[in-house]
């Protein structure tokens, strides 16, 4: 019987050692914000924006809200040719939220002040998990189309 606990205490050891090691990374959601702009908007009051959201982790997470000083910004998706706001976007793990011209995208209303072509727009993505990532997003020409990604 008194060998009976060195070797428990032994093992119970070996196990939280292997919980702590291996792949404990894994078991959360690690975001890249790639690809951020917003054309130049025609409108005093409205603008979009596009950007891809990369998860190279293991556990999804959610953007719940987006915020900027220049007005105020919702998430919208595309479906059947028209738009429709959504809130808490799932960032799947191993991979992508993207926000693209045609598609899902920021949709940034009531303005403060119009954003001008060369300029950085600062906004704050808000996530479930993750908490709060800072993007800036340069603002292109009204007809910029991005090579890749979007």
């Amino acid at each position: 019987m008194r060998l009976f606990a060195p070797v428990t205490a032994v093992l119970t050891g070996a196990l939280v050692l292997a919980g702590c090691g291996s792949g404990s990374g894994d078991s959360q959601a690690e975001l890249s914000v790639s690809g951020a702009y917003i054309p130049q908007p025609v409108s005093d009051s409205m603008a979009a924006g596009f950007l891809t959201i990369t998860n190279r982790g293991g556990a999804k997470d959610e953007l719940t809200s987006v915020t900027s000083d220049i007005g105020e910004v919702t998430a919208h998706e595309t479906v059947d040719s028209s738009m429709r706001e959504v809130k808490d976007v799932d960032v799947p793990a191993h991979g992508r939220l993207v926000f693209r011209s045609g598609g899902s995208h920021l949709m940034f209303e009531k303005l403060k002040r119009k954003p001008e072509e060369g300029e950085k727009v600062t906004v704050k993505l808000h996530f479930a998990e993750s908490g709060t990532v800072t993007v800036e997003m340069p603002v292109k020409s009204a007809t910029y189309n991005p090579k890749t990604g979007h």
